[in-house]
C-alpha cells in the first residue's frame, strides 16, 4: 500500500532542487481569482455523460446544430452516434407534486397515487392524489412530540441533513409507511439569541448536549387504509438509537438499532402486523460503530439475501448473508475505505466496488463475484477515479479520473479493465499560458513512528527553495473526514491568490482520518482530539524542518472540528504553531451532541479525564501566538458558547487574541449573506498579509 507515494525523505530530496521556471506565462489578477471569472479558455467541460442505454451504447447530451440541447447514444465499440429515444415508460420528467398549504416532506408513494407529509402540527399526513382528500394518520403531535419529523440530533447525526427533518418511509406496496416518533420533552432547551426587533427572542432547540437526556423514539407502521400504527417491539425508555430503516424488495421492514454507547448495532426484521421483532444481523465492537451509514446494507433480488458493509476487521469490507441472517461468505478481504456497491451484476454474480485500497489518497474500481473469488482492479494509472458510471451488465464503464497533476479526464474502458478510447479531457487551450502552482502529496511518519501521515503541499509560484516561505495549513482533522487526495483541484479563488503571493499551503490528514480504516480511527476512542492534533504537530515540526520554511510562521486555519483543531494547534500545540484563525470552533466536547460526541468520548460522567484532557481551556495558558476566533451568533451546531467559555479563559489569562462575531450567522457564516461572507474572506486575509506575509493588504481585499 503506497508504495507509489513519495517518501518523506525523497520529496526532501526534490524540494531541495529548484522547480523549472516557466517562461513568459501570465499570473491571475484579483478579479480573475477573487470574483470567479477566470478565462474561459483555461479550462472546457468533460463529455456530458447521463449514464446507459444499454450495455452497449451510452447516453451523451450533446448540442446541436441549432444550439439546442439533445441526448444521443453512442456506440461503446464504434463511438457512432445515433438519435436517442427512452423506451416507452422510462421517462425521467418529474411529476409536478401539488403544493400542501404547510406541508413539510412532500413525498410521493411508489405507485404514485399518494403523497405523504408533515405539518407544523407535528402530525404525520396523506393525500390522495385524485380526490385530493387529506387524511391525518397520527393525532398527539405537540411542541415536543413529533411524528415523522426529526429531534434535532437524529436529523444532524443519525438521518443527516440531507433528510430535512424527513423521519418516514413509504414501503413498496405503498400502503404502509414507517415513521419515528419522537417525545422530546425530556431534552435540555438550549436558548440561543436571536437579534432581530427591539427586544429580540431566544430560539429554543431541544439540543441534548454531551451526558443529557436523549428523546424517546418509537418506530410505528402505519396502515394507510386504516390509519392504524403498529409500534414494533422497542421500550422507547430504553437509552438507545434508531438508525434510518429498510424495506426489502419482498416487503419486509428491517429496523437498525443501537445501543447508546454506540457499540452494539442491531438489525431486526419486524412484523408490521403485530411489531414483533427477530435479529437479522448483529455486530459488536470494543470502540464504536458507526449508525448513519446509510449504504450499509444492499439486498439481493430474489430474497438471495443480502450484502453488507462492516468495519470490524479494522477495514470497510463486504459480507453476504442470506434472508435469515445466516454468514454466506466474507466478499472482499483487505485495506478497502471508502467503499460502495456500485453494482451487481446477478446474472454473472459479479460486484463492481468503488474504494480506496491500492492507494488510501486515490479511488478505483474492482471487480469480484459475490463468492469472494476474482478481485481485480478495473481502473488504471497513478489517478483517483472519482466518478464512474457502469453500464447494465458491467461490460464497459466511463471513468472521470484526475490526479494533483493531471486536470480531470473521462475514459472508456471494457469490463476487463482495458481501455477502448479517451472520450475527453477538462484541460483548455488556455491553460498552459498561465502559472498554475505545482501541488505535491509526501508521507511524513507520525511521532510515535506508527503512522505515515498523508501531506500536499502547494508551493507558491516562482518558488525559490533558497528563500524562506510562511505555511499556511488548511485543516478539518475529523473522524474518517480526510482531505489529502491524489485528485486535482479547481484552479482559481484562494488557493491560486496565496500561490501567486508567497504562501505555501499544506493539507494535512491524521491517523483517525480513514486513510488507515478503523484501526487508525480507534485510536481517538476516549480521547477524541489528542491523537489528532499530536499527528498535525508532527507534520508542522517536519514542514517547520524544510530548508525553504519559515518556522516561526506556521499557521492554520479551519471551520467547526477543524476550528477546534486549529485552537489546539494554538495552545496544546503552542510550540509549534504561531498563528490561527478558529471558524466555529468546538472547545470542549461537553458542549457538543450526544450521538457525535458519545460515540468517541463516552459519556462526561464515564470518561471525565478524557473530556478534561481534550479541552482547549486545559492548555490555554500555554497559549503564546496569534488567534483570530469567529463564530456566528446564531450558530444551532457547534453554539457559540464554545467560543465564548474560550474568549473567558484567555481573557481571564490576560492573553491577547482577535474575535469576530457575526450576528445572526449560522455554523456556515455567510450561507444567507454574501456581504457577510466576503467580509470573513478579507478579515482573514488581512490576518495573513499582517502575520504571515508581512506586506500591505491588496485593495482587493478592503
Amino acid at each position: 500500500m503506497m508504495k507509489r507515494m513519495l517518501s518523506a525523505a525523497a520529496c526532501l530530496l526534490l524540494m531541495t532542487m529548484s522547480f523549472p521556471a516557466a517562461a513568459q506565462k501570465k499570473q491571475f489578477t484579483a478579479d480573475q481569482l477573487l470574483r470567479n471569472n477566470l478565462p474561459a479558455n483555461i479550462s472546457k467541460p468533460l463529455p456530458a455523460i447521463r449514464g446507459w442505454a444499454d450495455d452497449d451504447n451510452y447516453l451523451e447530451v450533446q448540442k446541436s446544430a441549432d444550439g439546442k440541447t439533445e441526448t444521443v447514444a453512442v456506440n461503446a465499440k464504434t463511438g457512432k452516434v445515433s438519435p436517442y429515444t427512452a423506451p416507452a415508460g422510462t421517462s425521467t420528467v418529474s411529476i409536478p407534486q401539488p403544493k400542501v398549504d404547510g406541508g413539510r416532506n412532500v413525498t410521493a408513494s411508489p405507485d404514485g397515487k399518494m403523497i405523504a407529509y408533515t405539518k407544523k402540527d407535528n402530525n404525520l399526513y396523506v393525500q390522495d392524489l385524485v380526490s385530493r382528500k387529506e387524511k391525518q394518520l397520527t393525532t398527539d403531535g405537540n411542541t415536543t412530540t413529533l411524528n415523522g419529523y426529526a429531534s434535532w440530533v437524529y436529523y444532524e447525526e443519525i438521518l443527516g441533513r440531507a433528510s430535512n427533518y424527513q423521519a418516514f418511509w413509504w414501503s413498496p406496496d405503498s400502503k404502509q409507511i414507517c415513521y419515528m416518533h419522537f417525545d422530546e420533552s425530556m431534552v435540555p432547551v438550549f436558548p440561543i439569541y436571536v437579534l432581530d426587533g427591539q427586544h429580540g427572542y431566544l430560539e429554543n432547540t431541544r439540543y441534548p448536549k454531551a451526558g443529557d437526556k436523549n428523546p424517546e423514539v418509537k418506530m410505528g407502521m402505519v396502515n394507510i387504509a386504516s390509519g392504524n400504527t403498529v409500534w414494533a417491539d422497542f421500550n422507547e425508555k430504553d437509552d438507545q438509537y434508531f438508525g434510518a430503516p429498510y424495506w426489502t424488495p419482498g416487503g419486509q421492514l428491517w429496523i437498525q438499532w443501537m445501543n447508546r454507547d454506540q457499540n452494539q448495532l442491531k438489525i431486526y426484521n419486524i412484523n408490521t402486523t403485530n411489531g414483533a421483532k427477530n435479529i437479522v444481523y448483529e455486530e459488536a465492537q470494543k470502540t464504536w460503530i458507526t449508525l448513519d451509514d446509510n449504504d450499509r446494507v444492499e439486498f439481493l433480488s430474489n430474497n438471495k439475501g443480502f450484502i453488507i458493509k462492516s468495519d470490524k476487521d479494522g477495514w470497510q469490507n463486504l459480507y453476504h448473508y442470506d434472508m435469515t441472517g445466516k454468514l454466506v461468505n466474507q466478499i472482499t478481504t483487505g485495506n478497502f475505505w471508502g467503499t460502495s456497491l456500485v453494482k451487481f451484476d446477478e446474472k454473472s454474480g459479479t460486484l463492481f466496488i468503488k474504494a480506496r485500497k491500492e492507494n488510501s489518497a486515490r479511488f478505483d474500481l474492482y471487480k469480484v463475484g459475490l463468492n469472494g473469488k476474482g478481485l481485480t482492479r478495473l481502473t488504471f494509472g497513478d489517478f483517483s477515479h472519482d466518478m464512474v458510471q457502469l453500464s447494465p451488465s458491467g461490460k464497459y464503464f466511463i471513468t472521470t479520473y484526475s490526479n494533483l497533476s493531471t486536470p480531470p479526464a473521462s475514459a472508456l474502458v471494457d469490463g476487463k479493465g482495458k481501455l477502448v478510447r479517451m472520450l475527453g479531457d477538462a484541460k483548455g487551450s488556455g491553460f498552459d499560458e498561465y502559472e498554475i502552482p505545482r501541488t505535491e502529496l509526501v508521507r511524513v511518519k507520525s511521532a510515535d513512528g506508527l503512522f505515515e501521515l498523508p501531506v500536499t503541499i502547494t508551493y507558491p509560484i516562482n518558488f525559490d527553495p533558497n528563500k524562506k516561505y510562511p505555511i499556511l495549513v488548511s485543516i478539518y482533522g475529523g473522524p474518517d473526514a480526510g482531505t489529502v487526495y491524489d485528485r486535482w483541484r479547481a484552479i482559481g479563488g484562494l488557493a491560486q491568490w496565496w500561490a501567486q503571493e508567497g504562501l505555501v499551503q499544506v493539507a494535512i490528514d491524521n491517523r483517525a482520518s480513514g486513510h488507515f480504516g478503523k484501526n487508525g480511527l480507534n485510536y481517538i476512542y476516549r480521547q477524541l482530539g489528542k491523537y489528532e492534533i499530536e499527528d498535525f504537530m508532527a507534520a508542522g515540526k517536519w514542514l517547520q524542518s524544510q530548508p525553504w520554511a519559515d518556522a516561526s510562521k506556521l499557521a492554520m486555519t479551519g471551520g467547526s472540528f477543524g476550528g477546534y483543531m486549529t485552537c489546539m494547534a494554538l495552545t496544546y500545540g503552542a510550540d509549534v504553531y504561531t498563528y490561527g484563525v478558529a471558524n466555529a470552533s468546538v472547545t470542549d466536547w461537553q458542549f457538543y451532541d450526544t450521538h457525535y460526541t458519545e460515540r468517541f468520548m463516552d459519556t462526561p460522567q464515564d470518561n471525565a479525564e478524557g473530556y478534561k484532557n481534550t479541552s482547549v481551556m486545559t492548555y490555554a495558558n500555554k497559549y503564546k501566538g496569534g488567534l483570530r476566533i469567529v463564530h456566528g451568533t446564531t450558530d444551532d451546531n457547534v453554539h457559540m458558547q464554545n467560543s465564548m467559555v474560550l474568549v473567558d479563559k484567555l481573557e481571564e489569562l490576560g492573553k491577547h487574541f482577535e474575535l469576530m462575531i457575526y450576528p445572526g450567522e449560522r455554523h456556515s457564516i455567510g450561507a444567507n449573506s454574501m456581504n457577510k461572507r466576503i467580509h470573513n474572506r478579507n478579515e482573514a486575509a488581512r490576518f495573513w498579509y499582517e502575520n504571515l506575509l508581512n506586506k500591505p493588504v491588496p485593495a482587493a481585499f478592503k
